[in-house]
């Protein structure tokens, strides 16, 4: 694939491919079940359905180190995408609802590209984009046959808590989360606020227009603007980070991930942690 994202007019031309498998990643945080009860009711013609925690992560620890979403081992993904169809042959295409549910394609795009499977893109502006075009959507549930998935990870996409803590001097550490979690104002979901010391903020909700579409790469350019040498990502638990990744893949600055992120870095009470701008 030439870029991560594919428009939905492409889409729709290719739907007819058998090497196609296009995979429905919808989910909320709040209600872990409203994504499959929205593919339920419908979704992309010949879509499959994968659920963030239940395929896509590893099981949360009784410690919580690996934070709310940890990533699973390669060969433990490899099995799930082979269960569901997805072989190293196949072109994958991700899709979600954006704007606020435009977090959970990006992430089935970087676990794919993670396992060193190049043939996978996000669809932009996700369902919503697809229907405001007026293709169909579907309530068939489609299985595709067992396949077997060869996994080829690629470690050096991914960091841990470790590595975050020593970090070599010019490595921009990217906070992903809104303003005020990151400034330790608010935190919903994590039993610490604040964000880890030395980062930077950049919402990973503003790379996307009120449509849900990703903005132009000029405008992505000046959001990440000055933002020279080494990045690591992080948010609350590894999803939403995947999206600005996604970004700075557009405009040509590869980043890693903190997988862990946040909710990784304060299992652990010795680590630091720092509040308000800085």
């Amino acid at each position: 694939m030439r870029s991560p994202l594919v428009s939905v007019e492409w889409l729709h031309e290719h739907l007819g491919d058998p090497q196609l498998r296009i995979v429905d990643c919808r989910f909320s945080l709040q209600d872990p079940l409203a994504g499959r009860r929205a593919y339920e009711a419908e979704h992309l013609p010949g879509a499959i359905f994968l659920d963030l925690e239940q395929d896509l992560c590893a099981p949360v620890r009784p410690d919580r180190k690996g934070g709310r979403h940890p990533l699973p081992s390669p060969e433990a993904l490899a099995a799930t995408l082979g269960r569901a169809g997805l072989g190293n042959e196949h072109l994958v295409v991700a899709y979600d609802d954006p704007p606020t549910g435009g977090m959970y394609a990006p992430h089935l795009w970087w676990l794919l590209r993670w396992l060193g499977h190049d043939r996978v893109a996000v669809l932009d502006g996700g369902i919503r984009a697809w229907k405001e075009a007026g293709y169909g959507v579907s309530s068939v549930q489609i299985e595709h046959p067992r396949t077997t998935f060869r996994a080829s990870p690629r470690p050096e996409m991914v960091v841990d808590a470790e590595a975050v803590a020593r970090r070599p001097a010019g490595t921009i550490l990217l906070d992903s989360r809104a303003p005020e979690r990151y400034r330790g104002e608010v935190e919903p979901l994590d039993p610490v606020a604040g964000h880890i010391p030395g980062a930077i903020n950049r919402n990973w909700l503003d790379n996307l227009e009120a449509s849900g579409r990703f903005k132009a790469a000029e405008v992505l350019q000046q959001r990440f603007a000055g933002l020279e040498g080494p990045i690591i990502a992080y948010c609350g638990s590894g999803v939403s980070a995947t999206v600005n990744v996604l970004a700075l893949e557009l405009i040509g600055k590869p980043a890693k991930l903190y997988a862990g992120s946040w909710s990784d870095w304060v299992s652990d009470e010795s680590r630091p942690v720092a509040r308000g701008d800085a």
